[in-house]
């Protein structure tokens, strides 16, 4: 069974830091880009960051500077570390794989979904 499990959300002050974590398992993150999305309230799911195999990565304008993506691909895990939190970062915050190997921001690329995290992240 495939399953993304998102974890560390929580209300937090404007200007703290918040950590996300992603467990996969039934599936591996291999060579594949993956990313975090959000998807606040009466609106579309957003990119947020996404990670390749080797390190590179790529940030919504929104959160460059202030958000860092990480990833282990041996372990299947990936975290999203968050600075300077800003009210319009609140959201639930979902993790996801795609099947391509090329960094994508595009909610369409990306075929296997966590289901957020428990605790949206409210700041």
């Amino acid at each position: 069974q495939v399953q993304l499990v998102e974890s560390g959300g929580g209300l937090v002050q404007a200007g703290d830091s918040l950590s996300l974590s992603c467990a996969a398992s039934g599936l591996t993150f291999s060579v594949y880009v993956t990313g975090w999305f959000r998807q606040a309230s009466g609106k579309e799911r957003e990119f947020v960051a996404a990670i390749r195999w080797d390190g590179r990565s790529m940030y919504a304008d929104s959160v460059k500077g202030r958000f860092t993506i990480s990833r282990d691909g041996a372990k299947n895990m990936m975290w999203l570390h968050m600075n300077n939190l800003k009210p319009e970062d609140t959201a639930p915050y979902y993790c996801a794989r795609a099947s391509t190997t090329q960094l994508k921001d595009v909610v369409g690329e990306y075929r296997y979904w966590g289901q957020g995290t428990q605790d949206p992240v409210s700041a």
